[in-house]
């Protein structure tokens, strides 16, 4: 692939003086104009994977069961793999583990979570043998940009998506930035290194931006608040950890309230090294660009990850009862009903606009995927999180993450 993260790495790759040649890049479309000589492109990705002198296939296109196939023949035919695609590997990391240990080869994906952050290696690494209590952040540049956009210049939402597009932060399809899909496929991918739990992305729940309005933002400015899109995996029990994806109410003092644009945010909670943050450009050709080629680098000295946790028997298992505290806009009342919403503590009622404040389970919203999608109906987490089905308490374990 040669598109945005793929000229990304070409030009940081020509910039340097690295002991690696570039043979051939193969692209689908060959009559867009391109900044190279022909003679180095091709139309047929095979002339690349049978190749027997290349030793590194860089996979860099949108399509995941295109990327998949790719992927599987290289690694089953000795090449190594690097690759930013986040859905072929949520989608399939379970089985990609398994060609990389039957045929030793190694797949490298940095550039897929969080563009420049180097978050995975990180959980491979540095956090290898912590407890961790959870890691949450901004992991999706465009949605984060559009977020600053409207919120910091008043820009409308169509707007502020168009930007994020003619900059090239937001995929082909937006829908998958703005509804979530994304940021769950990344934080499936950080679960199985935080956790070592391979889950499968359909049963995260992701509920995106692309209903938000005025309303809700004029309701967290009145509160001192900003409206994020934060993905969340947070061990709950001994047992058991929540996954999700939904727009978060955050504080001036979290982290999160001062990551704009499309830049990305992690925090990670630990049990030794307490809470640390990670910062940087979450989108954008270069910054992927050069995560991408950090794995080439480590590839010269024979890095593997080792999904340490995952080969660790823990007994955990990603549970969705689990109460939390939203914010839910809404036009018909059958929506707080059908969502079970209760122990309301705000209610607000205009021609407008309604909204309540109240305690919904994660079971609830899964099972209720289609209605959140309404054009009227924007909900967000405050925050807070309710571990049973008790009166709402806030153990200082969450405290530390929000």
């Amino acid at each position: 692939g040669f598109g945005i993260v793929g000229q990304g790495l070409y030009d940081i790759i020509k910039g340097q003086n690295l002991n690696l040649e570039l043979t051939r890049i193969a692209i689908k479309d060959p009559s867009k104009k391109r900044s190279l000589d022909a003679s180095l492109f091709t139309t047929n990705h095979d002339e690349i994977l049978d190749d027997p002198e290349i030793n590194t296939i860089v996979e860099l296109i949108d399509d995941a069961e295109a990327a998949f196939d790719i992927t599987k023949k290289a690694l089953s035919t000795g090449k190594n793999v690097v690759t930013a695609n986040k859905k072929m590997i949520a989608q399939n990391l379970a089985e990609l583990v398994a060609l990389q240990e039957k045929h030793g080869t190694s797949l490298l994906y940095e550039g897929a979570v969080c563009g420049s952050i180097p978050i995975i290696r990180n959980l491979e690494e540095y956090y290898d043998n912590e407890l961790l209590h959870g890691i949450s952040g901004i992991f999706n540049g465009s949605s984060n940009y559009i977020l600053s956009k409207i919120y910091n210049e008043g820009l409308d939402y169509a707007v502020a998506l168009k930007e994020a597009q003619d900059l090239g932060f937001a995929e082909t399809d937006p829908i998958l930035d703005v509804g979530g899909y994304d940021a769950k496929f990344k934080l499936a991918i950080a679960t199985a290194h935080a956790y070592g739990l391979f889950l499968d992305p359909e049963s995260i729940l992701n509920v995106g931006i692309q209903n938000i309005s005025t309303a809700d933002i004029n309701y967290a400015r009145e509160k001192g608040l900003k409206i994020k899109l934060v993905p969340t995996a947070k061990k709950i029990s001994s047992g058991q950890i929540i996954t999700y994806v939904l727009p978060k109410f955050v504080k001036s003092d979290d982290f999160l309230y001062n990551v704009e644009n499309e830049y990305n945010g992690v925090t990670v909670q630990a049990a030794f090294a307490d809470k640390q943050f990670f910062f940087g450009k979450g989108a954008g050709g270069h910054p992927t660009g050069a995560a991408v080629l950090s794995d080439i680098a480590a590839l010269r000295y024979g890095y593997k990850y080792e999904y340490k946790k995952f080969r660790q028997v823990n007994g955990l298992i990603n549970t969705d009862r689990v109460n939390i505290e939203v914010y839910l806009r809404y036009t018909h009342e059958y929506t707080v009903e059908k969502l079970n919403i209760h122990n309301i503590s705000e209610r607000f009622i205009r021609n407008d606009h309604k909204y309540v404040i109240g305690i919904v389970s994660i079971k609830d919203l899964i099972a209720n995927r289609a209605l959140l999608l309404n054009k009227d109906v924007f909900i967000a987490h405050t925050g807070r999180i309710n571990y049973s089905n008790q009166e709402l308490e806030i153990s200082a374990e969450a405290l530390a993450l929000n």
